[in-house]
């Protein structure tokens, strides 16, 4: 089990591989198809994003409220290819590693391994047990979304698996 603090640098994503399983402490940001639709918009409109995605992890979730003493609810993973469309742009623009559940596209793995960026695989049906890493969460963009806004969140020992690296190796093809 490798334990990386965010953000992921040029050297930690290299040394992943593919089945590598990880534990992230550190800042990720969330975002889900809604999110990814005004940021991929905003790109093509030559505008600047609201906030700096170089270097970031981004987790494919839309958190539900939190109970009282915690700072988000469920936080289960959505399916990848459901921001495939969107993802390529955001590697160009130095998104480094991404978090969700299932395969991508050739598209994404391409500009993945052209970009040097890693995708780690969360496991569905246990937003319920991820929620007790995340040790604080805020809106960052796009608050009319609700669950669907973008939030950065600040988790311990968030356990994922690296599912495809950057050199394009994938669990999913195995």
């Amino acid at each position: 089990m490798k334990k990386i603090t965010l953000p992921l640098s040029e050297e930690v994503i290299a040394d992943l591989k593919a089945g590598d399983r990880v534990l992230l402490s550190g800042e990720l940001i969330t975002g889900r198809d809604a999110a990814h639709k005004k940021l991929a918009m905003l790109i093509d409109e030559g505008a600047e994003l609201p906030f700096d995605i170089k270097g970031k992890t981004i987790y494919y979730t839309g958190p539900c409220p939190g109970k009282p003493g915690y700072p988000i609810g469920s936080c289960g993973p959505t399916t990848s290819g459901r921001v495939d469309a969107y993802t390529p742009k955001l590697l160009d623009l130095g998104l480094a590693g991404m978090i969700g559940k299932g395969g991508r596209s050739p598209e994404v793995i391409e500009s993945m391994k052209k970009n040097g960026a890693v995708y780690f695989a969360a496991i569905g049906g246990a937003g319920a047990l991820y929620c007790f890493c995340v040790k604080k969460a805020e809106v960052l963009a796009f608050p009319e979304l609700l669950s669907e806004a973008v939030y950065k969140l600040h988790v311990e020992d968030f356990p994922v698996i690296v599912a495809i690296d950057s050199e394009g190796n994938s669990i999913y093809k195995r």
